[in-house]
């Protein structure tokens, strides 16, 4: 999977966003452990939730 940055999940819509984490999920569940498919995903994981995160706080 390709690694979803902050900065490209910043330019996402909250609809884009649960798509794609959805596809980071499967992608790390997936992928073999240790591999570097998992930590790309891992860390699009990571990024998708900090900006939704950040998105709640706003309300």
């Amino acid at each position: 999977m390709k690694l979803v940055s902050r900065f490209e999940a910043a330019s996402r819509s909250t609809a884009e966003l649960h798509g794609l984490f959805k596809e980071a999920f499967n992608a790390f569940a997936a992928a073999p452990r240790g591999s570097e498919d998992r930590q790309a995903a891992l860390s699009s994981l990571e990024n998708i939730e900090a900006e939704l995160a950040s998105r709640t706080l706003g309300l």
